[in-house]
């Protein structure tokens, strides 16, 4: 969210003409396009305010202000009393909730209207369709002001159950009952986390019982006003996450869908997490994921943190991403001075990756930007270094970045490096941020240059202002798809719809010729000593699905992890493999890492399936990490291959006492998944035989670096 210093240059701009976007920029090859647009696919979603808040923004422009004081006062009285995000704060999640192949999306909405869950038909049909269906599996919400959204196998049973946040209500746990239903397992299952303000959610097994359990975000106790925004004191009333640990048994009891025996214990105050280096009070949270951030074989907590103007004292800075690391049962601490994250920011969107293929994950992080905020509030990355700490390289030729809320990290091309794409503009009271028009930083030869690709999108996100933001392959082409929710759209008013360069500001950013402002006030025409509210068009939000083009000649592979915990003796992963590190290397190409995350991105989740770009490779290699620390490799992966990768418990870079007793674990193994049916004779014997090679010795080709 903007704070009070940058928004003094814009109250004034008065009639300048529409325009339009500028010339596009080479791009990767690919374009994406909104399929949902005007109903498209079966899409009817409708982002609705939440009534309450929208009543308070409404009362402001009900009368003239009376400009009785200096300007940057009254606005800064405007901005601090004023609701936070009054039409609603939506999150998105893809995944495949029936387990037909193909990947569905849940969307939240406001209170009185029903979330939606919307079953792609693609397998069924042969078209990419969508059907809502939240009715008939139960999963509506209607009485919830919902917020974010995030999913994990909490039973590892196979299907995939969510968690819906609420914003100043309980939460919702969401019990996949395995026939295209669920129930409401939340006050069994003690995870309702109560009436705070709730901004999202992440799952992830932190104490090693191939279990996944839950992380919970939270911001402030009454968004009915913004001082936490726009106050450089510390507010009193930040509300400190939360988390809850599995205590449940491995799979369900035996009352049919297994719902009854799911059960998690409130840790909040004894597990670390509320331990905030510098911030005793609590911190105000936009995001949190649940990752494994420095490769060790644990999941840790990383979360996102927002920041109102800098106080006078630096050691009061509220605004950090922030790491906590976990000691493996559990108990967590702040790293985050240590990590050197702490850098000033609003912070409101994670997404991770290598971009500069050096071995070391990376991670991107939104942020005001500088069309906003100045550079001060940048959006940008941070590179992983060999000593476990972060650096911040700056922007570089992209001298200025815009606004966002919701990231994702991935190869939009499959050229084989990683991009990153970001979302999302701000309703500021007296105008409106546009300056994000669907934002792709490409990537330069895995070098983390980015340039922007400002031609990939056929659609304008300058007027939806985007929230939720998560990614999967719809269409099974093996390019990344894009899904976004926006809590209101922008009808631009003739006169009031301004380019900030028309305004004098210049940065020589590509997006200098983009970045806009919706003006809301202006000088009343007959009385100048009066702000006037100039009537703007704001019709409800929407969902976005755009799918990209490919066709660029690149080729890909896809990976879906399965954790063995309960099927194969030793495993220690949870089924989604929530919080495993996977490196591919394609043939004579360069290693990246993709992380498999639960949350991040901003109120949303995307696929668990990792995507990986071969550009003119025939195949490559593929390492996972599982938590717990077992190593697995799979070799060979070829071009267009889609599959699914079982943790086999037996390290290849283990302490074997020879190659015999390692060679015995692999195969009691593979006999255990085709028992479970989770893979079939061919790919056990694949398996297999890339297990041997991998043991260090036996590779044919001497390679044991991956």
């Amino acid at each position: 969210m903007p704070t009070s210093r940058t928004m003094t240059r814009w109250w004034m701009a008065a009639g300048l003409c529409l325009v339009t976007a500028p010339a596009a920029f080479a791009d990767g090859g690919v374009t994406f396009t909104n399929i949902a647009a005007g109903g498209g696919a079966g899409i009817t979603y409708q982002r609705f305010p939440t009534p309450a808040l929208e009543a308070i923004e409404d009362a402001f422009f009900a009368h003239p202000i009376l400009i009785d004081r200096p300007i940057v006062e009254i606005l800064g009285n405007l901005q601090i009393n004023s609701p936070q995000k009054p039409r609603g704060a939506p999150g998105v999640a893809v995944f495949d909730f029936d387990n037909d192949g193909d990947l569905d999306i849940y969307v939240t909405n406001g209170p009185g209207h029903p979330n939606s869950l919307y079953k792609n038909l693609l397998s069924q049909t042969g078209q990419l369709q969508f059907v809502d269906v939240a009715h008939q599996a139960g999963v509506e919400a209607t009485a919830q002001d919902s917020s974010g959204v995030c999913f994990g196998d909490i039973d590892n049973d196979g299907f995939e159950d969510f968690y819906v946040t609420g914003i100043g209500e309980p939460n919702i746990l969401f019990h996949n009952n395995g026939n295209g239903t669920f129930t409401d397992i939340t006050a069994a299952a003690g995870v309702g986390a109560g009436n705070f303000h709730h901004s999202g959610c992440a799952f992830g097994d932190f104490n090693g019982d191939g279990r996944l359990d839950l992380a919970v975000g939270n911001t402030y106790d009454d968004w009915r006003h913004r001082k936490p925004v726009f106050v450089a004191e510390l507010y009193p009333g930040l509300e400190q996450n939360q988390l809850f640990i599995q205590d449940s048994p491995s799979r369900g009891g035996d009352d049919g869908d297994g719902s009854r025996r799911i059960h998690f214990t409130d840790v909040s105050t004894t597990s670390g997490i509320q331990h905030i280096a510098g911030l005793p009070g609590g911190s105000y949270t936009w995001d949190i994921a649940a990752i494994d951030i420095d490769g060790d074989g644990i999941t840790d907590i990383m979360w996102a943190d927002t920041n109102g103007p800098p106080p006078s004292d630096p050691s009061q800075d509220r605004g950090y991403n922030r790491i906590f690391k976990n000691d493996g049962t559990g108990h967590f601490t702040d790293v985050s001075y240590q990590k050197k994250v702490n850098h000033f920011g609003s912070w409101m969107g994670l997404s991770f990756g290598d971009y500069n293929c050096d071995g070391n994950l990376d991670f991107f992080a939104t942020n005001l930007g500088t069309y906003v905020a100045g550079s001060v509030d940048d959006t940008r990355w941070f590179l992983g270094n060999s000593d476990g700490t972060f650096s911040d390289p700056g922007i570089g030729d992209l001298a200025a970045l815009p606004f966002g809320w919701g990231t994702v990290t991935v190869d939009y091309d499959n050229d084989g490096d990683q991009d990153i794409i970001y979302y999302g503009d701000d309703d500021l009271i007296n105008a409106i941020a546009l300056d994000n028009p669907g934002t792709i930083l490409q990537n330069q030869n895995c070098s983390a240059h980015f340039v922007a690709d400002t031609h990939a999108f056929k659609t304008d996100h300058r007027l939806r202002e985007v929230n939720g933001v998560a990614t999967g392959d719809l269409n099974h082409d093996g390019f990344p798809d894009l899904i976004t929710v926006a809590s209101f759209q922008i009808v631009p008013t003739p006169g009031a719809f301004f380019l900030l360069s028309d305004l004098g500001f210049i940065t020589g950013s590509p997006y200098d010729g983009i970045a806009a402002l919706e003006n809301i006030l202006t000088r009343h025409k007959a009385t100048p000593n009066f702000l006037d509210h100039i009537p703007t068009t704001l019709p409800n939000g929407d969902l976005a699905i755009e799918i990209n083009s490919g066709g660029n000649g690149n080729g890909w592979a896809e990976v879906t992890l399965v954790g063995g915990a309960g099927i194969v003796d030793g495993a220690k992963s949870n089924r989604d493999g929530i919080g495993s590190t996977l490196r591919f290397t394609p043939d004579a190409g360069k290693t990246v890492i993709t992380p498999v995350v639960s949350g991040a991105t901003h109120a949303s989740q995307s696929s668990l399936t990792a995507g990986f770009g071969l550009g003119s490779a025939a195949k490559g290699t593929l390492d996972v990490l599982w938590p717990g620390g077992t190593r697995n490799r799979l070799y060979d992966v070829k071009r267009g291959e889609r599959l699914t990768f079982p943790e086999i418990p037996c390290s290849f870079s283990g302490n074997w006492k020879d190659f015999g007793q390692y060679n015995s674990c692999v195969r009691h193994a593979i006999n255990d998944l085709r028992k479970a049916r989770i893979i079939t004779e061919d790919q056990g014997e694949r398996i297999a035989n890339s297990a041997v090679r991998a043991f260090p010795g036996k590779h044919d080709d001497g390679d044991d670096r991956h």
